[in-house]
């Protein structure tokens, strides 16, 4: 198996990071998880959005599907688990983006990322819900 996957070649080999790549894109490399205890409750990506006349108004990355929903929980979750602060700041400017085609008199937008905490069994039967922890926050504005 090990030579099937490329491991007894260098990690600059070429080969070696062409099906790195591929088993990395298709999801081969990670084990499956929907029964796995422990699982992280996962990320919440707020817009913050300021008009010219003061006012301040809050939006969700909106889909048009259940499966696009399923899509977009996905990139959020990739998101907040990405250690790359450029990378997170790209994807995030990217989901700002269509935030902005749907908002176009914004004057600027706050993204705010934040870990989801989900309470325990026992406290969530005692009335406590889901809280949320501030991770990062990224301002972009109108450039003339």
């Amino acid at each position: 198996m090990s030579v099937a996957l490329g491991q007894h070649l260098t990690p600059s080999n070429p080969i070696r990071q062409a099906i790195g790549t591929y088993l990395n894109l298709a999801g081969i490399d990670a084990g499956y998880g929907y029964f796995a205890p422990n699982v992280p409750a996962g990320y919440r990506l707020v817009f913050e959005l300021t008009y010219s006349d003061g006012r301040v108004e809050y939006d969700l990355p909106a889909v048009g599907s259940e499966a696009a929903g399923l899509r977009i929980a996905g990139l959020v979750d990739t998101i907040g688990r990405t250690p790359y602060d450029t990378l997170r700041e790209i994807l995030v400017k990217t989901l700002a983006q269509s935030i902005w085609r749907k908002h176009p008199d914004a004057q600027s937008i706050r993204a705010i990322l934040a870990a989801v905490k989900l309470p325990t069994a026992n406290e969530f039967k005692h009335g406590k819900r889901e809280s949320y922890e501030f991770l990062y926050a990224y301002d972009f504005s109108v450039q003339n």
